[in-house]
Formats: C-alpha cells, sequence, structure tokens
C-alpha cells in the first residue's frame, strides 16, 4: 500500500499542465454527464483530443485510439442532440432490445479486433485485458450518444477492469481519476433513472 501512495505523490509531482487539463476537463465530462446537460460534449472533445498527444508520446497506441474514437462519439452525440432544433432536448431512456445488440456487437466484436491488433502489431503485455477494457468503453460510450440509461453500467463494466490495469502498469493517478469516475457513474445511472421515471410521471399526468 505504501509502495502505491509514494507512486501516486511521485506521479502527481511529474503531471504536466496537459495532463491536468485533460484529467479536469474528463472530470468535467462524466459530471455534466451525471446532470444530463449539452455542455458534456465540448468537454469531452477537449479532454480526449489532448489525451490522443499524450497517449501518443508514450507509445499507448491502443489507448490513443480510444481517445480518437471518444472525440468521434462526442462529436456524433453532439449532433444528435443539437439536431432536434426547437424539440425539447434528447431525453435519457432504457436501452431498445436492438440498441443493445448494437452494444454488444461493439463490445465482443471491439474486443476481438482490438485483441488482434494489440497481439499482432503491438508489443503489449496485456492485449486481452487491455483489449476488454477499450471495446466495453466504447460499448458504453455509443450508448452515452444516445442518452441511454444503461450507459453508466457498461462504462463502469469497463472502469472495473481499468482500475487494476492502469496500478498494473504504474498508472496511480490514472486509477485514481478511474475510481473517482467509477463512483461518479454509480451516482449517474441513478440519476438517469430518477429522471426518467420523473418524466414517465409528468406524461401520465399531462394524459
Amino acid at each position: 500500500m505504501q509502495h502505491w501512495i509514494q507512486l501516486f505523490i511521485e506521479q502527481m509531482r511529474q503531471t504536466t499542465f496537459w495532463e491536468w487539463l485533460a484529467v479536469l476537463l474528463g472530470v468535467t465530462e462524466v459530471l455534466l454527464a451525471r446532470k444530463n446537460k449539452v455542455w458534456l460534449y465540448p468537454a469531452g472533445i477537449g479532454g480526449s483530443a489532448i489525451s490522443i498527444v499524450l497517449l501518443l508520446k508514450v507509445g499507448l497506441y491502443a489507448e490513443s485510439a480510444l481517445s480518437m474514437y471518444y472525440v468521434i462519439m462526442s462529436i456524433y452525440g453532439w449532433y444528435i442532440w443539437v439536431q432536434r432544433g426547437n424539440e425539447a432536448p434528447m431525453q435519457v431512456a432504457w436501452a431498445t432490445r436492438n440498441e443493445w445488440l448494437v452494444t454488444i456487437l461493439i463490445a465482443v466484436g471491439g474486443w476481438g479486433l482490438i485483441y488482434l491488433l494489440l497481439h499482432h502489431f503491438t508489443t503489449s503485455t496485456v492485449p486481452v485485458w487491455d483489449a476488454f477494457v477499450s471495446s466495453t468503453a466504447w460499448a458504453g460510450t455509443w450508448l452515452l450518444a444516445r442518452r441511454r440509461i444503461e450507459n453508466w453500467l457498461v462504462l463502469n463494466l469497463s472502469n472495473l477492469f481499468a482500475i487494476p490495469l492502469l496500478f498494473h502498469k504504474n498508472l496511480a493517478l490514472f486509477a485514481a481519476l478511474t475510481i473517482f469516475l467509477f463512483i461518479v457513474a454509480i451516482f449517474g445511472f441513478f440519476d438517469w433513472q430518477r429522471m426518467y421515471k420523473q418524466r414517465q410521471v409528468l406524461k401520465g399526468s399531462s394524459l
């Protein structure tokens, strides 16, 4: 335990301005997502764009590609939100059967694809684990873009495996951030459930 505390303190000392900014924007994004605010998208785009460069510099190519995916999905989610024009903002809801099929396809298919890339074209020592974290994050982000309540569950599945993986890679600072995101996601899940139930009550009273 003392080793991890010392590692965390050392990483805090060595963290650059751009790393702090990426972390700050990441925290801002998940807090805004919890409240279903559209500003989560520019925060996510900014944080992920910085992460792409930082991760490339240290040779973490799979994680960098995941950050690029986050940028794309944030743009996609933002587009879905604003294209509604004068309509009410896109509301949270439970995923449909077809959306779950797409989610599983992204998670399982992405896992296999990323594993093959990591295994054959990189020097990764944890290709199975790393691929699983990335593919489930892909799936959860897709659900988030569509404002589906289950996105928090899928993202936390990714976080659950990412935390020990980051500690294993001696990235204690990012592991601590992931623990924070894991906790926020739990609250986000119940917040979105509450939003959905309140909207259903309002619909029922207006009939």
